[in-house]
């Protein structure tokens, strides 16, 4: 039997997903979380083979979440499960250690497929979806910048951000300045739109 941990936010998507998979007679849902700061603690204590992780939850996105867990419990899988096929989700899951990429639209087969060959062994990421992240090239960004712009997007001040951040105001202003210009960005708002439909926020 397959043990596989669920991390998923919406709680309908979470539960039928659930239920789908316990159809095919040789997956078992063992743990489930909404929150991506709960997924590591859910698989220490679950011990799953495989987790699929949303990308986008409260508190940790799935993205971070997964690299984590592989970190703290490299014998668990990891399957990324999004409605997002962005090239840069794509490369930023890659490069944290995911080990498969399966979009939300797809049939519950591909997903049960995915895992067990995720079981096995296997990476498992759409041709397609791959080709395009090696096209798009790496993000622009820094750590930082991905911070700043992250906070920003959350509506944050730059004296807000500075304080959450620990840096001076001049300091996330010229990293502001910094980012519109890699993005080619009119503003804040806009270059939180370009970094979102690229996958690099």
């Amino acid at each position: 039997m397959i043990r596989v941990l669920l991390a998923e936010d919406q709680v309908m998507f979470r539960t039928a997903v659930r239920r789908l998979l316990e159809l095919e007679g040789d997956i078992a849902v063992v743990a489930e979380v909404g929150r991506g700061d709960e997924l590591v603690a859910a698989a220490l204590a679950a011990r799953p083979d495989v987790a699929v992780v949303d990308i986008e939850m409260p508190e940790q996105d799935g993205i971070s979440a997964a690299s984590e867990l592989r970190r703290r419990l490299p014998t668990c899988r990891t399957l990324i499960l999004t409605m997002h096929g962005r090239p840069g989700f794509v490369r930023r899951a890659i490069e944290g250690g995911v080990d498969g990429f399966v979009l939300k639209d797809a049939p519950v087969e591909t997903l049960a497929a995915a895992i067990r060959r995720c079981v096995a062994g296997e990476d498992v990421v759409d041709a397609g979806l791959a080709a395009q992240a090696l096209r798009s090239g790496r993000s622009p960004l820094s750590s930082r910048e991905r911070e700043i712009l992250s906070a920003s997007a959350e509506g944050l001040s730059t004296a807000e951000i500075a304080r959450r951040l620990w840096l001076s105001e001049g300091t996330v202003r010229n990293r502001v300045s910094e980012v519109l210009g890699k993005l080619g960005a009119r503003n804040r708002s806009d270059a939180v739109q370009i970094a979102r439909e690229n996958g690099w926020l």
